[in-house]
């Protein structure tokens, strides 16, 4: 089995309080590249606290919070609100808040799908291609880290398989780390190498089908969302049981087996 990558962000018994009010309680995390990590949980759970952390936008009330040196994060926003009497072309969009070389744009671009995208107006995309445009924008750092807070946003049920078959296929060509906000839990269930179910503290982590089966998933979620996450379609060569153990058909190399806090 092949090892996880290095870390490229460690939480350490990390909290955060607002107004003396608990919104992340010791929150123990890696997140490495050439991992998928999806961050799930109710509404209030504080995952938007969590990934503010780790984009360095909070700091913690306690806890120790590490980076790779000089690390690359490259962000993708949940919603996009611009006003529409500005008008602003895609192209111009990527440009902001500075000057981008339009070949880095079309390449990003290009890697999204989205190439023929560049002279469009931003106000006049679908759904599915506003969230390719904001990947794209997040992918011209050429980051080590992406962070994707709620990535098929406003997306019909087609174009959310396409995406995040589209984010899979980005991290395996970049070799870089994802960590993904999803509500959608059935299809980013399939999509993912490593969950984390979140409520003010990590209820469970590790393999998507051995948190489906997990007590706390179980009380957080309710028996039917577990029942429909429990078997899934892995594309790492190998298959799970329901408890997140491989089953030995004909041994192939594994990227990523995501148990307790890491993928490896």
């Amino acid at each position: 089995m092949a090892e996880h990558g290095p870390d490229l962000v460690k939480l350490d018994q990390v909290s955060v309080q607002f107004n003396r009010q608990p919104a992340l309680q010791n929150i123990n995390l890696h997140l490495h590249d050439n991992c998928i990590t999806t961050l799930i949980g109710p509404n209030g759970a504080g995952k938007t606290t969590l990934v503010r952390v780790i984009l360095g936008l909070i700091k913690p009330s306690s806890g120790n919070v590490w980076q790779k040196p000089q690390l690359k994060i490259g962000y993708m926003p949940q919603k996009l609100h611009i006003d529409r009497t500005l008008p602003l072309s895609v192209e111009r969009f990527l440009s902001i808040p500075k000057r981008v070389d339009q070949s880095l744009m079309l390449k990003a671009l290009e890697d999204v799908g989205a190439a023929y995208l560049l002279k469009h107006s931003i106000h006049n995309l679908s759904g599915g291609e506003t969230q390719r445009v904001l990947l794209a924008r997040a992918l011209l750092r050429d980051p080590e880290l992406l962070v994707l807070d709620e990535p098929v946003q406003g997306v019909d049920i087609n174009g959310q398989l396409e995406l995040y078959r589209l984010i899979s296929d980005i991290r395996k060509q970049r070799q870089c780390g994802v960590l993904m906000i999803s509500h959608d839990l059935h299809l980013v269930m399939a999509s993912t190498d490593h969950v984390v179910c979140l409520n003010h503290h990590i209820c469970c982590s590790g393999h998507p089908e051995h948190v489906s089966n997990d007590p706390s998933f179980l009380e957080l979620f309710g028996p039917a969302q577990a029942s429909a996450l429990a078997l899934y379609n892995h594309h790492h060569g190998h298959k799970h049981d329901v408890h997140g153990d491989i089953i030995v058909d004909h041994p192939q190399p594994d990227e990523c087996s995501g148990s307790g806090h890491h993928c490896g």
